[in-house]
């Protein structure tokens, strides 16, 4: 028996297709940021950050403390449980050479033990480096580990890099731990401090493998989610590993040829039934990322509907969302995945998806979003100006007339769609 007698978005019959527009001039998403107006620390209160609220096309003033007081009952909030690895390893050569290697994703999986592993990595200084191997004594505390690291292939702009270590018990990520640092956003233009081991990281941080924070969920605490509880709303997980390509600005004029990076993805099974059994509340992510990856599940139901078989690993492509024209409803494409675990004894499905929300996509699974503010000219505020339209200039201009902190550790927003006319 299906599950989504219950789910709001099953009485939405969404239009059968997104339209990309022929032409997406990326100068039209841009705007003045004032580099004082980058917020290079968190403030000392995670929930004591401001909150612009965007609804009906009206911008309000709030603080993130009172984000209860403006979402509707019985809301669902969906959450990137990502953890931040310490990505940043600094080397140096015999010749007193620094060479920083960033890594950006395993090869073989996370967790590896055994003393090696291979990674896809961006160097620094790379020419510097042209041959042998790299190497780093670190002290855990307790012992000492000697970690090198040694050049392979280069794909694009990044290198394998193969690491060993003399502590093979010892997992990579726990090495990591005590090797790199804290892999804080370029713009904030400054080396990490202590504060930011805890500070770049969200409470509900769980599983290792993002290189970037989901900062929209660096506001939330214990007493914010207690608050949300109190009106009701429930709260749901999923896994998308950030990548360092959610800072690469679009540098082409027109945004149809930006490359938009791979991110992998993981859901439980569980979470899918419980997205079915959402009892009619909207459904809120937090952050860009939970926005992509609520989409990306959408489509993959599409494709399980139209007899393509992901096996364990699915792929969701940049433009698939404007190449297939479908009305299916939000709740039969997540019944299809459902199904799909279920008959397998899957217990999570994982795969990687480079979707690109752009003007002319038609949202089909979320009803508002928590977001912080975005750079200039990039896929993220593209994704904004999606959701909210025109509207997005209107709130950013808002925020900077009245003195918001942008970016990653700067204030927050909630924004609800224009309501359709007519």
């Amino acid at each position: 028996m299906p599950f989504f007698t219950n789910f709001a978005a099953v009485q939405k019959i969404p239009p059968p297709h997104n339209m990309l527009p022929e032409y997406i001039n990326i100068n039209d998403y841009d705007y003045p940021l004032p580099d004082e107006r980058i917020a290079r620390f968190p403030l000392e209160q995670r929930d004591a950050t401001r909150l612009l609220v965007f609804r009906d096309g009206t911008p309000a003033d709030s603080t993130f403390s009172m984000l209860d007081q403006h979402i509707p009952e019985k809301s669902l909030f969906v959450f990137n449980n990502t953890r931040v690895i310490r990505a940043r390893l600094i080397f140096r050569k015999a010749s007193g050479s620094r060479i920083e290697i960033f890594c950006l994703q395993p090869l073989g999986g996370y967790g590896q033990t055994g003393g090696i592993t291979t990674w896809k990595c961006l160097v620094g200084n790379a020419k510097r480096w042209k041959s042998g191997s790299l190497e780093m004594t670190v002290n855990t505390g307790m012992d000492e580990v000697t970690l090198s690291a040694r050049k392979g292939e280069m794909a694009g702009d990044a290198f394998e890099i193969t690491f060993g270590w003399d502590k093979p018990e010892m997992p990579f990520e726990q090495v990591l731990e005590f090797a790199g640092k804290v892999p804080l956003p370029p713009y904030l233009n400054r080396e990490p401090v202590e504060s930011d081991t805890e500070r770049y990281q969200t409470i509900y941080a769980e599983f290792n493998g993002s290189v970037a924070a989901p900062t929209a969920g660096l506001h939330f605490t214990p007493a914010v989610l207690e608050k949300l509880e109190s009106r009701h709303c429930s709260f749901e997980y999923l896994t998308l590993h950030v990548g360092a390509g959610t800072f690469k600005p679009v540098s082409v004029e027109d945004a149809r040829h930006h490359a938009m990076h791979e991110e992998e993805l993981i859901i439980e099974r569980q979470s899918i039934l419980r997205l079915l059994q959402h009892n009619g509340g909207s459904i809120i992510p937090v952050g860009t990322t939970s926005m992509r990856s609520l989409e990306s599940l959408y489509w993959l139901g599409v494709q399980l509907i139209n007899g393509k078989d992901p096996g364990e690993e699915f792929f969701i492509d940049q433009w698939e969302p404007y190449r297939t024209k479908t009305s299916i409803p939000p709740a039969e494409a997540l019944q299809a995945i459902y199904d799909y675990l279920t008959a397998r004894r899957m217990n999570s499905i994982s795969g990687f998806t480079r979707i690109m929300i752009t003007p002319g996509y038609r949202f089909r699974m979320c009803d508002a979003l928590v977001t912080n503010f975005h750079q200039p000219r990039s896929t993220l505020l593209l994704l904004v100006a999606a959701f909210i339209g025109e509207g997005w200039k209107k709130a950013y201009m808002f925020a900077l007339e009245h003195g918001y902190r942008f970016l990653s550790y700067g204030d927050s927003c909630l924004f609800f769609p224009e309501k359709e006319k007519g």
